[in-house]
């Protein structure tokens, strides 16, 4: 019977923050890594007897912050709004194929996204507790350049998936999020009056739509 006791307490850890996810509302902040995509659609449209296609072939990692709210629903669900800016870019690269001619653009987007998303987590194992999320965004391009060879538009908006889990610390609460977002609108400027070298239309115009992806591992301290 003491051995059995012995086993037992050192199989159930001492609960950190035990009535911690039990307010109603709660306040945090988040920090993180982003990698920033478009998926693009090519016209096929020849410009003054030449055809480009766009591609992003290379991609470089961004930083993330922002703030987030907790509103608790049941022992499952709560409902998160966390406005975050994303800092990146996105490395287009035209070819033509018949010259094999190039050209590259580096678009920086500094993205302020507002998510609502819904958080179903499991039973609280322990110190830790998995979950996942789905939800909605709207975001603004704070980065955009004028001039350049892609514009894009100043407003997005889209869905969102993803996974984390959270980690109970004696003081707060470390949660490590994997995040999938899915633009729905096209962003690319295709009315582009703010030319001042109409040589770079031809770029613009072999680009028929394009639709914003992103993939950021956050870390959220509640």
């Amino acid at each position: 019977m003491f051995v059995l006791s012995i086993g037992v307490a050192q199989t159930q850890k001492v609960r950190n923050q035990p009535y911690g996810d039990q307010k109603l509302v709660h306040f945090g902040i988040s920090v993180g890594m982003n990698v920033q995509d478009i998926q693009l659609n090519n016209s096929g449209i020849p410009t003054e007897g030449q055809t480009w296609f766009a591609t992003i072939p290379n991609y470089s990692p961004g930083f993330s912050v922002g703030l987030l709210g907790d509103l608790y629903l049941n022992p499952f669900l709560n409902l998160r709004f966390s406005p975050t800016l994303h800092f990146g870019d996105k490395k287009f690269v035209f070819v033509e194929p018949n010259t094999d001619e190039r050209f590259s653009a580096t678009v920086r987007s500094n993205y302020l996204y507002f998510p609502l998303d819904l958080k179903i987590r499991t039973v609280r194992l322990n110190n830790y507790r998995p979950y996942i999320f789905a939800g909605i965004y709207g975001a603004m391009d704070l980065g955009r350049k004028p001039d350049e060879a892609v514009y894009m538009k100043p407003v997005d908006f889209g869905l969102s998936v993803g996974l984390g889990c959270d980690y109970y610390l004696p003081i707060i609460k470390v949660c490590p999020e994997l995040r999938f977002s899915f633009g729905l609108k096209d962003v690319i400027e295709h009315d582009r009056t703010d030319l001042t070298d109409e040589s770079l239309r031809k770029y613009t115009t072999a680009i028929s739509q394009g639709r914003t992806r992103m993939i950021s591992l956050i870390f959220h301290f509640e």
